[in-house]
């Protein structure tokens, strides 16, 4: 059976793209004025067999009846506003790893007085979510216990709300103890890189709970997710996993609350890492907000070489930036500070 995919490309930014809109010439890309598209690029699938082409959207009405209802379908999820973002034109959330191994900055906030202080100057360099993770999930990372990894997060995440009330409280584990506890102590989102599929129970954890849900892809786990990955269209393959996934939540009360992360490095190799931010904006057909997290991942210094450096900032602001030209618009980041004013020249830039 063949299945298609709509991808919204060639765009528009700032004080042009809103003109062009008012004369009917471009369509917003997730409710966002500041940056709208002419064209779409439409992927055809059938079985093994992928074919692509690009189209005017004021050609939509001359395709056939079957794919232009399916295209029309997809306009409408790309073009709707993303509730998660209200008005903003981007959100940053920090990494605080509570871990002694993380492949970054592991070993640095694992005490309850230092992950605090972490916390205020991610607040105060533009962070509007924290998320807080006790286990590592690097390449070949080890599988603590439910128990270990509460006893590192219990006192901060128990702390954090009456400490940062405005702040979006994010909790990255795999599993549902952890959930639990956290969920108990107003935790905003779960980022569960496994999908809630790691713990048997994660999945009744959060099920009709009134909070954001990470939809994160990862092949594999991660111990095994860089030994060799397989695709046969990263893109699309992705594509179908979020679209699973989100069936899952379909009858739960809250079936909006829900946030889609391709995964950058989990099971990925440079090329399906590149494929994916090339053309990342055909997740917006799925009418949720993407996330990505580029920050000191391995692809950059595999592109950098020789010129690669410890914190990787300038590669991953580039992929930032890039990915905020496709209407991505949350950014998990190690280093705040500098993120957030790559963003601001970013976009007083392109709106000017």
């Amino acid at each position: 059976m063949r299945k298609y995919y709509t991808r919204a490309c060639n765009f528009f930014y700032g004080l042009n793209s809103k003109k062009l809109i008012k004369a009917k010439l471009t369509l917003p890309l997730c409710g966002n004025d500041s940056i709208s598209f002419n064209q779409i690029e439409i992927f055809s699938r059938n079985k093994k067999k992928i074919k692509s082409k690009i189209i005017d959207i004021k050609n939509i009405k001359k395709l056939p009846p079957s794919i232009k209802n399916k295209i029309s379908q997809d306009i409408k999820k790309i073009i709707s506003k993303r509730e998660f973002l209200g008005n903003k034109s981007h959100i940053l959330m920090g990494i605080l790893n509570m871990t002694p191994d993380s492949f970054s900055d592991g070993g640095k906030f694992n005490s309850t007085r230092k992950a605090i202080q972490k916390i205020m100057l991610m607040k105060k360099a533009g962070a509007e979510i924290i998320d807080i993770g006790g286990e590592s999930t690097r390449p070949g990372s080890k599988i603590i216990s439910q128990k270990n990894e509460l006893k590192r997060l219990e006192k901060v995440i128990e702390q954090f709300k009456k400490k940062f009330p405005e702040i979006l409280l994010s909790i990255d584990t795999r599993k549902s103890q952890v959930m639990d506890f956290s969920i108990k102590k107003d935790a905003d989102i779960i980022n569960d890189v496994s999908c809630f599929r790691f713990d048997p129970k994660s999945f009744s954890v959060v099920k009709n709970k009134n909070l954001w849900k990470i939809v994160h892809h990862m092949q594999g786990t991660p111990q095994t997710m860089q030994i060799n990955p397989l695709y046969n269209h990263v893109l699309l393959d992705i594509y179908d996993f979020f679209e699973n996934q989100i069936k899952k939540f379909k009858s739960e009360r809250y079936n909006r609350k829900i946030i889609l992360d391709p995964g950058i490095g989990f099971g990925k190799n440079l090329k399906h890492n590149l494929m994916i931010l090339k053309k990342i904006s055909v997740f917006h057909s799925l009418g949720f907000p993407v996330l990505i997290g580029p920050s000191r991942k391995r692809f950059i210094g595999q592109i950098s070489g020789p010129f690669d450096t410890k914190e990787r900032l300038g590669g991953t602001l580039s992929t930032i930036l890039f990915s905020l030209s496709q209407g991505v618009r949350i950014f998990r980041v190690h280093n705040v500070e500098e993120v957030k004013q790559g963003i601001l020249l970013y976009e007083t830039l392109i709106n000017k």
